[in-house]
């Protein structure tokens, strides 16, 4: 059964909060018979989604088609659809048997004992539990468990089998074990299947395409290795691999991009000018993820004066800000950790760079209440680089199975060795980009382990991307 969902958003609110967009104008198509992960970080909208499919939640907006039905107000029962969840919700007072075949008792038309009990016995089979039918679940371990639970999602013989982060629960080897046998029942069965998981690496062994996803929106859909070896953007290039890819400084000038002044690659967007970070769009940013303090304090602490009329309050109005009871009872404690607050950030104050970067006016408003880190503001400041159009920083990325040190056509690079560990028949060499403090991890045969031998060692990129700071992909 194909699914699809068309611009399908899923929106909360509560109370005087502002609304949460769980699900953003998603769309895409589900083929009949594949099985496809949702992945992405915590909060990211994978079960919410995977819910609105299921019809346990109902979509602010759009639409979820099963082939050509629309199914968007349709109920659970009647949409055709098997769910496991992270729990399993199996009945702890039933046997095996009685659990997989409790779905069949509402089935109409109406099935004989003979009938149940034959799908029983073949849905046990199929998932390799048919010896266990008479037992428990508090005798059976957790993948056996996990069976059951697909066992009786099965046993209604469902168009769309819903998984929501199955083998959570699982230790690191059931784990593995578990997923090769959803993978085979699927293929098996020729279900269609959507898999929920954080967990990339089960996403990339088992699926057919994933859906990466970040904050309700989708960032890329494709078959697993294309989505690794031909990240979209920066998030999805960051979120898989393991280990993860390294990130690391450049600066674009004209149309040049170079690592601390040394060029790296020529031929890509122009650029012209310098950016003046004294843009006042970088104080709404800074106010949009928490900043607190006034465009006078801000500019302030970037080392500018702003002037503005001050208005004034009426000493009426200022005293009704006081809660007089509250004050008695903590005014200690705050003023020790404002304090604190204050001495941190006066000490961030007088590390001001000769010139003013990204770096330090983020850290100059995360002291006065600026939420998200250091990675978001820069996206959401790279947008306006782009659109200035002027010299820049931008983001390289090498995956760390990807360099050699052999010399080949590509930049080489530098690296400050700090130690270097030993995986199977591999190496690690950890250290950091000479003049930069960023990471970076390079893995090569152990047979080359004799090659490093001093403290620098030069590498070469057997592959790179380019990123801007707003996370486009340019390379």
């Amino acid at each position: 059964m194909e699914v699809r969902l068309d611009n399908l958003s899923k929106h909360f609110k509560s109370g005087n909060r502002p609304v949460v967009k769980a699900v953003d104008q998603m769309n895409f198509i589900i083929p009949d018979g594949k099985l496809v992960g949702l992945l992405g970080p915590s909060g990211c909208g994978k079960s919410t989604t995977l819910y609105m499919i299921a019809g346990l939640h109902i979509p602010t907006e759009g639409k979820i088609w099963f082939g050509d039905i629309d199914v968007t107000e349709v109920p659970p029962e009647n949409r055709g659809i098997g769910l496991v969840f992270q729990n399993y919700a199996l009945y702890p007072h039933f046997t095996v048997r009685q659990n997989i075949k409790f779905p069949l008792e509402n089935v109409r038309p109406k099935l004989n004992d003979v009938e149940m009990e034959s799908i029983v016995q073949e849905m046990a089979d199929i998932v390799g539990i048919g010896e266990l039918l008479d037992r428990k679940p508090k005798e059976l371990s957790g993948g056996q468990q996990q069976r059951v639970a697909i066992a009786r999602a099965l046993s209604k013989r469902p168009q769309v089998l819903l998984l929501d982060e199955p083998l959570s629960n699982l230790d690191a080897r059931l784990r593995l074990q578990t997923r090769e046998e959803i993978k085979r029942i699927q293929r098996n069965t020729r279900v269609t299947t959507i898999f929920v998981t954080h967990d990339q690496e089960e996403a990339m062994s088992i699926s057919d395409f994933i859906v990466v996803m970040k904050k309700g929106v989708v960032h890329q859909i494709d078959e697993p290795q294309t989505v690794y070896e031909e990240p979209a953007n920066l998030f999805v290039a960051k979120f898989l691999g393991s280990p993860a890819i390294n990130i690391f400084e450049g600066q674009l000038v004209g149309d040049v991009i170079s690592i601390n002044t040394k060029k790296f690659d020529k031929g890509l967007r122009k650029a012209k000018g310098e950016f003046n970070y004294l843009d006042e769009r970088l104080y709404d940013i800074a106010v949009a993820g928490g900043y607190k303090e006034s465009k006078k304090v801000y500019f302030a602490d970037l080392g500018e004066e702003y002037h503005v009329e001050e208005e004034a309050v009426a000493p009426v109005e200022e005293a009704k800000k006081f809660n007089f009871k509250d004050m008695v009872g903590n005014v200690k404690e705050k003023f020790a950790k404002k304090e604190k607050r204050i001495a941190d950030h006066e000490v961030i104050l007088k590390e001001k760079p000769a010139k003013l970067d990204i770096r330090y006016i983020h850290e100059a408003i995360v002291y006065r209440g600026y939420r998200p880190d250091l990675s978001e503001f820069e996206e959401a400041v790279g947008h306006l680089l782009v659109e200035a159009g002027t010299n820049r920083p931008v983001k390289i990325a090498v995956r760390p199975e990807s360099f050699t040190l052999e010399k080949n056509d590509n930049p080489a690079i530098e690296i400050q060795v700090k130690f270097i560990e030993h995986i199977g028949r591999d190496i690690s060499i950890v250290g950091s980009v000479v003049g930069q403090k960023s990471s970076i991890r390079v893995i090569i045969p152990s047979e080359e382990r004799h090659k490093v031998k001093e403290e620098v060692v030069t590498v070469y990129p057997k592959r790179y991307y380019i990123f801007e700071l707003s996370g486009e992909r340019v390379k």
